[in-house]
């Protein structure tokens, strides 16, 4: 059954739950693992894999915006389609809501960012796992 992971962050903001997601899929990255990132819309996607190319200088984590036609050996996609590819076995969600692949995945990643929007919709999605009988693990981030 799938896991999911709740990251709370001390830090309200999109900065802060984007740069918790590039240190978390880093990290997830050199533990061999491959990756999916789920972003609202496209043009998040977009921000999203800007980000990962600028956020560490000399620090170089493969990936690119998932389409039909990306190989089986790319380690990290980014997208906001309502389907995933089948190839990765964590996903990072980055939406607002719960997509409806999640459970193709072995791990959820759920970023939760101080803002009080955030924080509500956080809780929504968590009591929706929670509701259909999932593993869940809360870990406070400190800043």
């Amino acid at each position: 059954m799938t896991k999911i992971d709740f990251y709370l962050l001390e830090s309200a903001g999109q900065d802060a739950r984007e740069t918790m997601a590039c240190k978390l899929i880093e990290k997830i990255y050199k533990l061999n693992h491959k990756v999916y990132i789920h972003a609202d819309s496209e043009q998040d996607a977009a921000r999203f894999d800007n980000l990962l190319w600028t956020l560490k200088a000399g620090n170089f984590i493969p990936h690119e915006i998932a389409n039909n036609k990306n190989l089986p050996q790319t380690p990290i996609l980014i997208g906001h389609q309502e389907q995933a590819p089948e190839i990765s076995d964590v996903l990072v969600n980055l939406s607002h809501s719960v997509p409806l692949f999640f459970s193709q995945f072995k791990r959820v990643a759920e970023i939760i960012d101080a803002d009080d929007n955030n924080k509500s919709q956080g809780r929504t999605r968590f009591k929706f796992y929670k509701d259909r009988g999932y593993k869940l693990d809360t870990h406070e981030i400190a800043k």
